[in-house]
């Protein structure tokens, strides 16, 4: 796993945790919504360019 996927990783659980606030506070619940689900993307994204696989072309 590479460093960005590890960070989108981590902002995904942070924020899921962050759903647990109580009800007064929704505009944490809003903001952590809205960073879970950026993060979630990103965290996709940054698995499936990691996983590149480097081909070289020169037979011996």
């Amino acid at each position: 796993m590479s460093k960005t996927a590890l960070i989108f990783l981590m902002i995904a659980i942070l924020s899921g945790g962050l759903l647990a606030a109580p009800d007064q506070a929704q505009w944490l619940t809003a903001a952590a919504k809205i960073a879970l689900a950026f993060s979630s993307i990103a965290l996709a994204i940054a698995l499936l360019i990691g996983k590149r696989v480097k081909f070289d072309p020169v037979l011996r």
